[in-house]
């Protein structure tokens, strides 16, 4: 079996741009995979074009060799935008191992160790005033979700560190007192504080035991977790924007967070996700993959998940809008706190490609925060 083309498709998805890739073979299986970063499409475009060339011909069962090849071919390390170029490929080819063999991908990455995943919902940043979103958490735990997600608040265009973090302690601490001790509560603070603001904050809501800070720190400098570490005793997660294990390692091996926020979709794919999770393990951090994409990095999050025994939760993305979920032929099951095993060989997702090719999208502009004086911020 030899690889011969891969194809970019751009799929609107609530405003923004969903791309996938399909990677096609000689022998007429074909794989899919997705791009994690959505905001630069056409820096990622690129990348694919170009591994392209570097891959067609080639057999797509040697997945590891064909890694080692799109990511060291250039010389230069792969940063984050060329490492989700290689993700969407790479998750493609363990698509199509898993279709020619017949069984699922988590039965390739060693079988599974969970009979399904648990994941958490996102309550919804449209829910700022206390009353509304204490309401829309008691729905979301009728409906049987025991993991919620909330992020630090921020007013349109402006973001306000102080009050975001003021607002951030009373939500903690509002949420805590309506739902019971039984539903884990996950704060994502979006890399939007600073780190007076942030160790304020973990420190203000110890108290009400969360599941997992999120983000409180930029990501740029790693070691700044070691300051944040040193002075909270809130569980810390971080890595959804890291392109690879090396940026993983340092904060693995130092012991500075307690999930590991890998995006199958930006970490370069399953064969370095798989590789990440491992090390993980050797310091008891648990997985939660980041996943607020689309229905083939949910697929691909769920066979990591299936088959890692430190997985701690799975973040569970937003359905497609009507008209792109009908070209989804196939794709994972989720009820309220878990996404189901599939059976079906390859990653179980697929598509009718043909009416995704009359299909096209433009990615969302992200929001342009400034502080109150006027400076850019963090979004």
């Amino acid at each position: 079996m030899k690889i011969t083309g891969c194809e970019v498709l751009t799929l609107p998805d609530h405003g923004d741009s969903m791309m996938l890739v399909v990677v096609d073979t000689d022998e007429g299986i074909h794989g899919l995979g997705e791009v994690g970063i959505r905001t630069r499409q056409g820096a990622v475009a690129g990348g694919i074009e170009h591994l392209a060339e570097l891959i067609v011909g080639e057999d797509p069962t040697r997945i590891e060799h064909l890694w080692q090849v799109m990511f060291r071919r250039g010389f230069f390390p792969s940063d984050r935008f060329l490492s989700a170029a290689i993700a969407a490929i790479d998750v493609a080819l363990w698509d199509i191992r898993g279709k020619a063999l017949g069984v699922p991908v988590y039965e390739l990455l060693g079988g599974q160790v969970r009979d399904a995943v648990p994941c958490y919902v996102h309550v919804g940043d449209q829910y700022r005033e206390l009353p509304a979103f204490l309401d829309r958490c008691r729905q979301l735990v009728e409906e049987g979700w025991r993991h919620l997600r909330f992020a630090a608040p921020h007013d349109d265009g402006v973001l306000d560190q102080r009050a975001s973090m003021r607002a951030s302690i009373a939500m903690m601490h509002a949420a805590r007192e309506a739902l019971g001790d039984e539903i884990e509560l996950i704060l994502d603070v979006h890399t939007r504080l600073d780190p007076p603001e942030a160790v304020t904050l973990c420190r203000e809501i110890e108290a009400t035991r969360p599941y997992f800070v999120e983000d409180p720190l930029r990501a740029e400098s790693l070691d700044s977790y070691e300051m944040l570490r040193l002075r909270t005793g809130v569980p810390l997660a971080t890595g959804e924007v890291y392109g690879s294990k090396w940026e993983f390692q340092r904060l693995i091996e130092r012991d500075l967070i307690d999930y590991a926020r890998v995006d199958v979709a930006v970490a370069a794919g399953l064969t370095e996700a798989k590789k990440i999770a491992a090390l993980a393990e050797t310091h008891y951090v648990k997985l939660a993959t980041h996943n607020p994409l689309g229905p083939v990095t949910a697929a691909a999050s769920l066979h990591l998940n299936l088959a890692c025994p430190n997985v701690g939760v799975q973040e569970h993305q937003v359905a497609p809008e009507p008209a792109t979920a009908a070209l989804f032929t196939v794709r994972p099951t989720v009820r309220p706190g878990w996404v189901e095993r599939s059976e079906a060989p390859g990653l179980g997702v697929d598509i009718d490609r043909a009416a995704a090719r009359e299909l096209r999208a433009t990615p969302a502009e992200r929001p342009h925060l400034r502080t109150p004086d006027g400076a850019y911020t963090n979004w």
